[in-house]
């Protein structure tokens, strides 16, 4: 469980030395948990992405609905003009998704359960804001907006700014966290009543009677704590994520095409002429 990850922290399971030791490098079980994620994310697209035709098939015309909601979601929250990051939302989700999962199996740890996972995640989505923002308004153009709309307003921007990433964090590490903590607690609550109901019974029975209280209720829990929970702030993690990029990369303004002035100054000239013939010749009007 995710609680039981959190309580113990990541093992390392080897180090890693290069250049005579000035620089070791730790392997621990969320890096393995995370190389797990990231080879089943590419056996899914492979095997999914196989054999594509003309004319879809069950498998290939589910594949296709599930990627269009994904860029209709991108679209109707970021603008059209942000379909660029789609494959980067539905990486993200995935990543968190399946993250949480692994956590399930008992062999690997839920990468979730890491706190600096998910503080990784939360900043590579700032460093993007920061790099749209500044294409679009330049560099200098970037630190101006920190002293907008008033310059001793910029200290308050600026820690909202290192705030967002950390308010990203501590949302989806706290929701997983809280959940696997409850999980925790519930197990040991009912291991303990369990004892308790079959402490009247000879030490010799007691020790092989299975911990009935456990059976059934914990694991339709489970499946709301850590499925649905797990879908949730995947979910909600990356609508935050294009939320702030959207802010940063907002829709072009449109800028009239050089043909409109024309076909005005044109429409005034032959206005002015048609005035002028009415001028002349009063039977016209």
């Amino acid at each position: 469980m995710a609680g039981d990850s959190l309580s113990r922290g990541a093992k390392i399971l080897f180090r890693i030395t290069m250049f005579n030791g000035a620089v070791t490098i730790d392997i621990t079980q969320t890096t393995i948990s995370l190389l797990a994620v990231t080879i089943i994310t590419v056996i899914l697209a492979l095997i999914l992405g196989r054999g594509i035709t003309k004319k879809p098939g069950k498998k290939q015309a589910v594949v296709e609905k599930i990627v269009m909601m994904l860029y209709n979601l991108v679209e109707s929250t970021m603008g059209k003009h942000n379909l660029k990051y789609a494959p980067y939302i539905g990486t993200l989700f995935l990543s968190s998704l399946l993250g949480t999962l692994i956590g399930l199996t008992k062999i690997f740890r839920s990468t979730t359960a890491d706190l600096m996972v998910i503080l990784g995640w939360a900043l590579l989505t700032t460093f993007l804001c920061w790099y749209e923002t500044i294409r679009n308004r330049g560099f200098f153009g970037w630190l101006k907006s920190y002293a907008e709309p008033v310059f001793f307003i910029a200290p308050i921007n600026i820690v909202s700014e290192v705030a967002q990433p950390i308010a990203m964090t501590f949302r989806h590490f706290g929701n997983i966290a809280g959940g696997g903590v409850l999980m925790s607690i519930l197990y040991a609550a009912l291991a303990s009543l369990s004892s308790l109901l079959f402490k009247g019974l000879p030490e010799a029975v007691a020790s092989v009677m299975p911990p009935i209280f456990q059976i059934g209720a914990p694991a339709i829990l489970s499946l709301y704590f850590d499925l649905f929970s797990g879908l949730m702030q995947a979910f909600v993690f990356s609508l935050l994520t294009m939320v702030y990029i959207a802010a940063a990369n907002p829709a072009p303004v449109a800028v009239p095409t050089a043909e409109k002035p024309k076909k005005a100054k044109k429409q005034k000239v032959k206005l002015a002429k048609t005035a002028q013939q009415t001028d002349a010749d009063p039977r016209q009007s």
